[in-house]
This record gives C-alpha cells, structure tokens and sequence, in this order.
C-alpha cells in the first residue's frame, strides 16, 4: 500500500493531536493556533483561540468518524473532520469542524477554525 501523501500525513496528525488536547487539556489549544487565527464556532466569530476555554462544559469527548485532507495552491492544507461528541451529561451529537493549517516557523498551526454541531431541525 503506497505511503500517504504529505498533506494528508499532516492533516491526520494535526487532527488526532487536536481533538487529543482538546478532550484532555483544553488550555493547551492555544499552542495550535496563532494570534491572528479566525476561529467560527456554531457561528459566532472570533479573532482568538482563548473563547475554546470558556466553553461551558466541563469535560468532552471527541470521535471521528472521518477526515478529509486538501493541498492548498499556498502550501497549506485544509482538512475538513466528521465526528460525534459528547459534553458533560448531553446527548452524543454529531459535528463538523474546518481546519486550514500553515505551517509557520517549522510549525503547523491552525489560521482558520469553522465548527458547527450537526443539529438539524426537520420540521421548520
């Protein structure tokens, strides 16, 4: 079987540290991100990491069912993941989230963040 490509080797790696990190010690996000990152989450912008903190739920779980990883014509790369999660006492819900990483400084970081839980309201 071939070895995977660059890119997919760093949007896999980046997303298992990610979710990795994020279920164990949320505080250590910021490392993953640079002062200047535009996160979106549930569709609320933010121009820093640090609202990933004050997430009101004490403990996460993270599963990912999939993971799709893109070559930009810049030299970053897009990944784009599937996954449950299950915060505190809730309900297991499915989400979305959008990764665009670049890597700077010999260090892949996250610039751009979009996550959205996939609620779906069937009746409206």
């Amino acid at each position: 079987m071939a070895e995977k490509p660059m890119w997919e080797q760093i949007g896999s790696g980046f997303v298992q540290h990610y979710y990795q990190q994020f279920d164990t010690d949320r505080v250590k996000l910021a490392d993953l991100y640079t002062d200047a990152s535009c996160l979106t989450w549930e569709g609320e912008g933010f121009q820093e990491c640090a609202c990933l903190q004050s997430l009101p739920f004490q403990t996460i779980q993270h599963i990912i069912t999939a993971q799709d990883h893109h070559p930009t014509p810049d030299s970053c790369v897009m990944s784009m993941v599937m996954g449950q999660l299950k915060a505190d006492q809730d309900q297991v819900m499915g989400f979305q989230q959008v990764f665009l990483l670049k890597n700077v400084d010999n260090k892949w970081v996250c610039t751009n963040d979009m996550f959205r839980l996939a609620l779906h309201n069937f009746g409206a």
